[in-house]
């Protein structure tokens, strides 16, 4: 059994989110992403089925031709899309990524 604490993992930033991955498996990666004052993730064509929880802050979401505020405690799930999120304020995110089946 294993049991992660979203609060107290490190991470690194975008360029090096790489790091950040902390479970793994044929079917899903998770990650804890954390953006500072005025950080983004730049647009980026997901292959895959993606949610994202809010852990702390809030972030200003893009998906396709949409926009929206997801804040603290609140979750978004997305078929594969055109995404990309900033955050005004810093915000910390566990983002997980779930393939889609062949």
């Amino acid at each position: 059994m294993s049991i992660f604490d979203l609060m107290t993992m490190e991470a690194e930033g975008y360029d090096n989110r790489a790091v950040n991955v902390f479970f793994q498996n044929e079917t899903f990666k998770t990650r804890i992403i954390v953006l500072g004052a005025e950080g983004r993730i730049p647009e980026c064509q997901m292959e895959t089925y993606v949610m994202f929880l809010v852990i702390e802050g809030e972030v200003l979401l893009k998906k396709n031709n949409e926009t929206s505020v997801l804040k603290k405690d609140q979750v978004f799930i997305s078929e594969p899309a055109c995404l990309s999120m900033e955050s005004s304020r810093g915000a910390r995110l566990m983002g997980v990524q779930i393939k889609k089946k062949d």
